[in-house]
């Protein structure tokens, strides 16, 4: 009978034992299931942010084209400066001939920008 009593008081640690890590491993299950929730907060902050970085890199090459397009205007623009300015003072000196040619050359490029304008049209169109 005596080593009963033994067993009992071995039983009796081993099942306060038992139950402080039956304890301990609900805690810990809690805890990662926190975790778990941070991760996908985490994980769905990232894909906005990814998201988000995409967009602004989106962007920034559609400003690139538009600046690019701008830039290639105001050349031409400048261009055509030059030339009616030429053709004024061809004009104010009497050349003729060089005033007549100037504006052959500025009637070509305005030609030009007509046809370059209707094609964009048409492929503004064609695109949905």
């Amino acid at each position: 009978m005596a080593p009963r009593k033994i067993d009992r008081v071995g039983s009796k640690s081993q099942t306060e034992k038992k139950l402080r890590v039956r304890v301990e491993a609900k805690r810990v299950k809690t805890e990662m299931g926190k975790v778990r929730e941070e991760q996908e907060c985490l994980k769905d902050e990232q894909r906005k942010l990814i998201t988000r970085f995409d967009e602004i890199a989106k962007q920034c090459d559609e400003l690139k084209q538009e600046t690019e397009m701008i830039e290639k205007q105001s050349a031409i623009t400048r261009a055509k400066l030059i030339l009616m300015f030429g053709i004024l003072k061809a004009r104010e000196s009497g050349d003729l001939v060089q005033a007549a040619n100037l504006t052959a050359l500025l009637r070509e490029i305005v030609a030009m920008e007509e046809e370059n304008a209707i094609v964009d049209e048409a492929k503004d169109e064609e695109d949905p």
